[in-house]
């Protein structure tokens, strides 16, 4: 799929230029249809057509992927402490900058028995999408550096900016045998303070096997991420850390 769009979206360009002279409604027209075809996988962060998103988990029972995004920030010690009396397990996808800037919040949250992801080095949410080949390797690279020279080792998950991706995404991927994570439950809390909308949306998305995804750094992030750990647990669901097999692309 991913290469026939690609070829596509390459050959439309060139249809374009031959024959709008003589066709321009029918060559305008596909001009469009490759631009849409290229926008709707990079705009929809679950869309498969690039490339593998993994979007869920094989549960073996009401099990939830807990996931959270753009730290390490000011309020890492307080959610580490909050999921700590939890007994709960999460995935951080960190920024490269901020994770340089405080490396031992980074090593707090791995000490803490946290799994640690790539979430780009500078985290350009309204670029990310369009950026072209060298800013895409360098985004996912550099943050990969700074979480080696923390850790020790490189991380093996990578989620998007804003969940969006472009055609560049998934060769730098495959190359460092990384995987891309997506979501299939959000509450859009990076910018919605409403605590209990929050959750309704979390909920709305909640099934065994469902990929949460929630943030840090806001000043509503503690709260919210506990309510919601409460309503899925008033639910009958556990949190867990799946392993590379239980992934899923599709749900």
């Amino acid at each position: 799929m991913r290469r026939a769009i690609l070829t596509f979206a390459c050959a439309a360009p060139v249809v374009f230029l031959v024959f709008v002279w003589r066709w321009p409604w029918p060559s305008l027209g596909i001009l469009a249809l490759s631009h849409a075809l290229l926008l709707y996988p990079t705009l929809r962060p679950s869309s498969q057509w690039l490339g593998p998103v993994f979007t869920a988990f094989d549960a073996a029972a009401k099990e939830l992927w807990l996931t959270i995004d753009d730290g390490p920030t000011e309020d890492t010690p307080a959610l580490l402490d909050l999921l700590e009396s939890r007994g709960i397990r999460a995935t951080f996808f960190v920024k490269g900058t901020l994770a340089e800037a405080a490396p031992d919040l980074v090593a707090e949250i791995a000490r803490h028995g946290h799994q640690i992801g790539n979430h780009s080095q500078t985290h350009p949410s309204a670029s990310f999408w369009c950026l072209p080949p060298g800013s895409v390797r360098r985004e996912i690279e550099q943050c990969d550096d700074v979480l080696s020279s923390i850790l020790g080792t490189a991380p093996t998950l990578f989620r998007a900016p804003v969940g969006m991706k472009n055609p560049f995404v998934h060769p730098v991927l495959r190359k460092r045998g990384m995987r891309l994570i997506g979501w299939s439950s959000r509450g859009f809390d990076a910018v919605k303070s409403d605590v209990a909308g929050i959750v309704r949306s979390i909920e709305a998305g909640l099934e065994p096997g469902a990929i949460v995804v929630l943030h840090q750094g806001r000043p509503w992030s503690l709260e919210a991420i506990e309510a919601v750990i409460a309503a899925a647990r008033s639910r009958g669901y556990s949190f867990v850390l799946p392993d590379a097999v239980r992934l899923k692309t599709k749900r």
